[in-house]
């Protein structure tokens, strides 16, 4: 399945992605962010996020770092500097504080923008990975604990990141959001974030927000 088109030809694939449409849940995450940004009002981007430390100006600074922080983790495989702290096998906890650091660091190495030019930044360099995947969906990226992650795994995890980030940019400004399809966001969890332990619901959105500490259990 080629990620960069939901049309594309069939191919390999983690088994938790082969029964959904992991193109569609991409670019659909991508289009929710677009949106809701562009609900979004001087006084909205000042709101506080499900991320205590972030505004909504900070969250859209964070999609735009995270969105480049994809390419250097693909042009670098299996040798990028997210595979050396994943091949550690440090417990989550470890993992997010070191991945809080870096957040930290390449949000303060912003431009002063407006947090739209941020988010268009982001839905370009988004798009970019995407299309970049088709041929190299099949290769190791990064591993955990024995268990190798191919770079179709990885885009499963940007996936989440992206509905996951839709949801606290809604919820800053007052908004309910929910993905098209939150079994493929599932599927996508399952597929590229062994590091992190899922909780079940019966609701496969559900079970995403409380493993992401967005809901409490």
């Amino acid at each position: 399945m080629e990620l960069g088109d939901s049309r594309g030809a069939p191919m390999s694939l983690p088994a938790d992605l082969r029964s959904v449409d992991a193109p569609a849940a991409y670019h659909d995450g991508i289009a929710a962010i677009i949106k809701i940004a562009g609900q979004c009002t001087a006084a909205d981007w000042a709101a506080p996020t499900s991320c205590p430390e972030w505004r909504a100006a900070d969250l859209a600074g964070h999609l735009r770092c995270i969105a480049d922080d994809y390419h250097e983790y693909l042009d670098d495989a299996p040798v990028s500097r997210l595979a050396r702290l994943m091949g550690t096998g440090a417990h989550a906890e470890a993992i997010a504080r070191k991945l809080a650091r870096q957040n930290a660091a390449e949000l303060a190495a912003l431009p002063e923008v407006p947090p739209q030019e941020h988010i268009a930044a982001f839905a370009e360099s988004a798009l970019r990975y995407a299309a970049r995947l088709g041929p190299l969906l099949r290769l190791p990226h990064h591993s955990y604990r024995g268990r190798v992650i191919t770079v179709a795994g990885m885009a499963g995890l940007a996936i989440v990141e992206w509905h996951v980030h839709a949801w606290d940019l809604a919820s800053a400004i007052g908004e309910v959001y929910r993905p098209p399809d939150p079994e493929a966001v599932l599927a996508a969890w399952l597929s590229g974030m062994p590091h992190l332990p899922l909780r079940a619901d019966v609701d496969p959105w559900l079970a995403v927000l409380r493993s992401s500490g967005r809901l409490s259990a």
